[in-house]
């Protein structure tokens, strides 16, 4: 007990007339007094040796000890980290380090740009929930209970009970919503994230993003819908473009075409890019289906209206010549430099 006691006088005594000035003799201190392999785990071993009614005073003294070398060495660790910063030199001549600016990722450049375009000619911005109903997603557009879409190699269905619900595949659930809650003249698109159920390739994903136009008024025609998708081509890939459409088939519309437009990389002349036709193909459209505008409750003797929809990936595939889909969701940084001049 004598010898626990007089260990501890001793240490308490080195303790306070340390003197240390250099990070090494710092170092020396923390481990002979808080390393892992520190003197004072001895004394802790020694308490197993010491009367019962006296373990409580030896075990309060050890302590001590120990909270005051933590002291000492927190009080000369921070004098000498304020010593070196005192004596550190700063150049203030120096260039500062250059501050890097980020970019706008592709797709929401070309988003923005789509959206301005037909903004300058009356249409309006509408968004919608990414989960779907059975009723907005397919039956309002008319799509019948056995079409392909509805089966499970085309949508990612969400198990939520009764109701049967699946992210949307594309943004024309949208333009079923504004139908509901608005009355003739429409005019909007719907610019969105859909998701399909297919394999991940450099031509497909199972994310992507659209924007759907819609035109509902009274006399709409078809030459309607041509002069907004020439208008639309034109703006986006220069003044010198053409369009083309071709005959197709969505549920939605009635009659329906495919839009292509010349190839902007070779002029028209033939390429590898358009497969030496001098034609890209960018959207699908159509006039409304009656029966779609019936399910909104729109009469369909009174009013008429176009829609149309394309892909944004598309578009940007177009613009930029970037020919895999995988590299807009990497967020490779090398990847989305390459835009910062479209700021």
């Amino acid at each position: 007990m004598s010898d626990i006691q007089s260990k501890i006088k001793e240490l308490l005594a080195e303790v306070k007339e340390v003197a240390i000035s250099n990070p090494e003799m710092l170092e020396a201190f923390r481990i002979r007094f808080l390393g892992s392999k520190n003197i004072l785990k001895d004394l802790f071993m020694e308490l197993k040796n010491v009367p019962n009614d006296q373990k409580k005073e030896v075990g309060l003294n050890i302590n001590e000890l120990k909270n005051k070398a933590q002291a000492i060495f927190d009080q000369f660790k921070e004098q000498l980290s304020t010593e070196n910063e005192s004596d550190e030199f700063i150049d203030f001549s120096r260039p500062g380090e250059p501050t890097e600016i980020g970019a706008r990722h592709p797709i929401s450049l070309v988003r923005n740009e789509i959206i301005s375009i037909f903004e300058r000619i009356g249409f309006g911005v509408s968004e919608g929930p990414e989960v779907e109903d059975d009723w907005h997603n397919f039956s309002a557009l008319n799509f019948p209970e056995e079409h392909p879409a509805r089966d499970m190699q085309d949508t990612f269905f969400v198990e939520t009970g009764e109701r049967e619900m699946a992210l949307r595949t594309h943004t024309s659930s949208v333009q079923v919503r504004v139908m509901e809650n608005s009355k003739p003249p429409i005019r909007t698109i719907s610019p969105g994230r859909v998701y399909r159920n297919e394999a991940i390739s450099a031509r497909a994903h199972c994310f992507f993003h659209q924007v759907e136009g819609l035109f509902i008024d009274k006399d709409v025609s078809f030459a309607d819908l041509k002069q907004t998708i020439l208008y639309f081509a034109q703006e986006m890939f220069g003044k010198n473009t053409q369009i083309r459409l071709r005959p197709s088939y969505f549920p939605f519309t009635e009659p329906s075409a495919e839009v292509d437009v010349s190839c902007t990389i070779c002029n028209g002349d033939g390429c590898n890019v358009c497969k030496h036709t001098g034609w890209l193909e960018i959207l699908g459209c159509g006039m409304v289906d009656p029966d779609v505008l019936i399910a909104s409750n729109i009469d369909p003797k009174e009013y008429s209206g176009f829609a149309f929809g394309m892909g944004i990936e598309r578009i940007a595939q177009l613009k930029y010549r970037v020919n895999d889909l995988r590299l807009y969701s990497e967020n490779d940084v090398r990847f989305l430099k390459q835009f910062k001049s479209a700021l």
